[in-house]
């Protein structure tokens, strides 16, 4: 089809998913528990970075471990003592273990303490064509201070040749004001046109199948030339792709 009926066919899909129904299915729904803008960005940072495998498994090990913050993300992570933090160390979802949920807990009580919030870390190192430089400096950030080795892994560097899907559907959530009552859109020092799509195997998939992507392999390179092709049909919103680009991934088997 041509670059206007693309574009007609696309804008439909995303008026079809993005809307309040879709966060009954999703990890979304995490953060979509809370009201306080730390509790909302703290749960949606942690629920995206296991956000990889079972959708119902992905949902399930994020309300538990919300569970062991008290349901309070954000109290927790600033005043919670050594002993507090024993309780996560049964916490599995794959490889992200409890060591890694104690380190993600220290790093984030480090990020609110001596960074002013996760919103003021991405801000900081914003350009205004992308936010992947900004996710590279972030977990320099996070990792600053003494960590485990291991637990570097969950968090990916684009500048490493890593798509960052987790984290670009992090941003999303807290940069995206859809007004449809999914994407939170409660960083307002950033911009919808700076995201990049969370590129996966089912959005790929479905980019490479309607000629938006050539690039074989989901890394960074690819994510940058999908990210071109989802600019030429919305400048100033390209992300909003990613409702019409999952959707029909996952739930049409496009």
């Amino acid at each position: 089809m041509n670059k206007k009926d693309l574009k007609d066919f696309l804008d439909t899909k995303v008026v079809q998913y993005n809307n309040p129904k879709f966060i009954e299915s999703d990890p979304i729904q995490v953060p979509h528990q809370f009201s306080k803008k730390e509790d909302i960005e703290i749960s949606g940072f942690l629920t995206a970075t296991i956000a990889w495998g079972n959708r119902k498994s992905i949902i399930n090990n994020a309300k538990r471990l919300m569970d062991l913050l008290d349901n309070a993300p954000f109290d927790f992570v600033l005043n919670h003592s050594e002993i507090d933090l024993e309780k996560l160390l049964p916490f599995v979802h794959r490889t992200f273990n409890g060591n890694d949920s104690i380190q993600f807990i220290r790093s984030l009580k480090h990020i609110y303490k001596n960074h002013d919030g996760l919103e003021a870390i991405f801000s900081k190192y914003q350009n205004t064509e992308s936010l992947q430089v900004a996710i590279s400096k972030f977990k320099s950030v996070f990792f600053e201070i003494q960590h485990l080795q291991r637990t570097q892994k969950h968090i990916s560097d684009p500048l490493k040749n890593s798509a960052a899907k987790r984290i670009n559907m992090f941003l999303r959530w807290m940069v995206r004001n859809d007004r449809t009552g999914v994407d939170f859109g409660i960083w307002q020092s950033l911009s919808s046109n700076q995201l990049s799509c969370p590129l996966d195997v089912h959005s790929g998939n479905v980019a490479r199948k309607l000629g938006l992507l050539q690039r074989k392999q989901n890394d960074a390179k690819a994510l940058l030339e999908l990210d071109t092709a989802l600019r030429e049909l919305d400048v100033n919103d390209p992300v909003k792709y990613d409702f019409a680009l999952f959707g029909l991934g996952v739930f049409e088997g496009f």
